[in-house]
């Protein structure tokens, strides 16, 4: 599906450079500050924007079952391979429609969007919002990490405010419960000056 994606532009093409970053820093650490938010295993768990497969991996070892989309084609077919589980079912689908996943039917008891949600401009945000939030389930969570800094050469990116995302989020029912900022752990990353915002939403009963 990654030809007719926007927003996966240059991720096939550096899928060798993405593996080794991604991976070299242990989704547990990534996520320590909101620990807290996630349900006790077993959950039902949506990675949207999978990836490497990192954080569905260590979210199905914490025994969780996982579905894992990524629109990636290469991206999604090697995270398979690095990461085979039992636990993790992959879907090749994609914001801000996501519909594979809303044709499925399921809700989940967490949501998480890392690294994601810059790559919509503000119109596709505002749609994803609420097909986002229907798969959330009553008192579910959903956990987003978002960027910010220079775009790298071939990527497709947008500035997101903060403010942004507690209000679309407010519209479909959720509660901010965790808003931080920190500098990335990425070293290269970090030389650029990124920084990363990570909300944390609870949804009504």
């Amino acid at each position: 599906m990654a030809d007719r994606v926007s927003g996966t532009e240059g991720y096939a093409e550096e899928a060798d450079d993405l593996f080794v970053r991604y991976e070299s820093h242990p989704a547990q650490d990534l996520h320590r500050a909101v620990l807290h938010l996630m349900p006790k295993p077993p959950a039902r768990v949506l990675d949207i924007g999978a990836g490497t497969g990192r954080d569905a991996a260590w979210l199905a070892g914490l025994g969780h079952q996982v579905v894992a989309v990524e629109p990636t084609d290469t991206l999604r077919l090697r995270a398979m391979a690095l990461h085979p589980s039992p636990a993790i079912i992959w879907i090749d689908d994609s914001l801000p429609e996501l519909a594979a996943l809303r044709a499925r039917a399921e809700s989940f008891d967490l949501v998480m969007l890392t690294a994601v949600f810059m790559h919509l401009d503000a119109e596709q945000r505002a749609q994803a919002m609420p097909n986002i939030a229907s798969r959330i389930a009553a008192g579910g969570c959903l956990i987003m990490r978002l960027r910010h800094g220079p775009v790298p050469p071939g990527r497709r990116m947008f500035e997101v405010a903060d403010d942004e995302i507690i209000v679309l989020a407010g519209s479909q029912n959720m509660t901010l419960v965790f808003n931080e900022h920190a500098v990335s752990r990425d070293a290269r990353n970090q030389a650029a000056g990124v920084t990363w915002t990570t909300l944390g939403f609870v949804k009504a009963p």
